[in-house]
């Protein structure tokens, strides 16, 4: 019995001690492993515009100026065809397209050429009736060779306004005579009809 309280005493005084401090340990876990994640890049998009289709020719198209601009027009093509700076351009359901030749070779072009806006859209009735703004347009055709040869000299050298004032009688009389506030700015009942949204400010002949 004795020896049963002493064992007793003994395990109630080894509960009351202190247990001795553990000395200072470093646990070392490993950093987490990096985490890459690659996003597949975005495919590039291309959008494809439709060509506008082969107009036949049954000869090469003659041109004839638009008075009071560098902006040649092919009245015999019952299509739309301008050359203007070196390009030939036609619109098509919306569209704007260019080439270097005018029966192949187009391409869409992103806007609407900044040339357009001088062309009126009754062009047409003028040619037929053969007059511009009232007065009489003596019309001289000119072969597509001669306008793409000449284009550029002629529209530094002012050609049409110093030799033949575009063939229209007293035209330069009656750019004279308009009032300064209108010089400049051209017909507003004749200009600026038709589809001319989104005009480019952009020289076409630098733009791709």
């Amino acid at each position: 019995m004795k020896k049963m309280i002493l064992g007793t005493s003994l395990l109630a005084m080894m509960s009351l001690s202190p247990l001795p401090t553990m000395a200072g340990v470093y646990i070392d876990f490993p950093p987490p492993p990096s985490i890459h994640i690659n996003f597949p890049r975005p495919p590039n998009v291309r959008v494809n515009f439709p060509m506008p289709p082969h107009i036949e020719f049954s000869a090469p198209p003659r041109l004839v100026v638009v008075p009071e601009t560098y902006v040649y027009v092919a009245p015999d093509v019952e299509e739309e065809i301008f050359f203007s700076d070196g390009w030939w351009w036609r619109p098509w359901e919306g569209r704007w397209y260019r080439s270097r030749t005018y029966n192949s070779g187009w391409q869409h072009y992103r806007s609407t050429p900044s040339f357009y806006r001088e062309v009126p859209s009754g062009w047409r009735n003028d040619y037929r009736e053969g007059h511009w703004r009232g007065q009489q347009w003596n019309i001289q055709p000119i072969s597509h060779v001669e306008v793409q040869r000449n284009w550029r000299s002629w529209k530094t050298s002012n050609h049409w306004e110093k030799n033949q004032t575009w063939g229209v009688e007293n035209l330069q009389r009656q750019r004279e005579s308009r009032h300064p506030s209108e010089r400049g700015r051209g017909n507003s009942s004749e200009r600026g009809r038709g589809d001319h949204s989104n005009r480019s400010n952009d020289h076409e002949g630098n733009q791709r």
